[in-house]
């Protein structure tokens, strides 16, 4: 971070960033991209092959690429919330209906180790895992450090961030959500309340956060086919 001085990439006179990553699709690199890397991170050609592709029912998150906000209401809940993982199970449902093509072009149907499911609280990876396929990797954020999927779905958990515990510093740390987010090879999907994005900042340092968010479902929007 010293060395860094502030920036969020290593300065040309100071080291070598590695340009391109070889993991995600275009429509998820773009964000991870422009929010944490400077707009400097890109693809290499064959990752614009990954997609999630489309069945004849698919409603919940009609995306084969990108990244995908998927809104859901609750109330009073602090670390782990039912609604998002009902909401979650429904997803996942839905997407083992669909077929994945690889950034070889082969395509397939897909199976419940394409999808990796992240949570920032324990009580969540619990729940999840409670519900879900016991063949579906669910973690937090640090478990999947270096792994990837051609899926992956975060959960945010908390109904505001005044009852998130950690508030957020925490919830919505640019490292730990480009961490989560950056897992997808295809589709990045994010569930989570919209009152999370209805607070009364009090610094700068959390109005940045919560812009992060704002971006995060502003950027999912924008490419929504719906």
């Amino acid at each position: 971070e010293y060395l860094l001085a502030g920036n969020a990439t290593v300065p040309p006179d100071l080291g070598i960033f590695l340009e391109a990553t070889r993991r995600m699709h275009p429509d998820v690199c773009r964000f991870v991209s422009d929010a944490v890397y400077e707009g400097r991170l890109g693809t290499i050609p064959e990752t614009a092959r990954h997609r999630v592709l489309l069945g004849a029912d698919t409603s919940l998150v009609p995306a084969e690429s990108g990244i995908a906000w998927v809104p859901v209401e609750h109330d009073g809940c602090a670390q782990s919330s039912d609604e998002e993982c009902e909401k979650i199970v429904a997803i996942v449902e839905e997407l083992l209906r669909r077929r994945v093509v690889d950034r070889h072009g082969v395509e397939r149907p897909m199976t419940v180790a394409d999808i990796l499911v992240v949570a920032p609280f324990n009580l969540q990876v619990r729940c999840l895992r409670e519900q879900l396929d016991p063949g579906i990797r669910i973690g937090s954020v640090d478990k999947f450090q270096g792994r990837e999927a051609p899926v992956v779905i975060v959960s945010l958990c908390s109904s505001t961030l005044e009852e998130s515990p950690r508030g957020a510093a925490f919830l919505l740390n640019p490292n730990r959500l480009n961490v989560a987010v950056s897992r997808a090879e295809a589709l990045a999907i994010v569930v989570g309340c919209p009152e999370l994005m209805d607070v009364r900042c009090k610094s700068v340092e959390e109005m940045r956060l919560v812009n992060l968010l704002c971006h995060l479902v502003q950027y999912a929007e924008e490419a929504s086919p719906v």
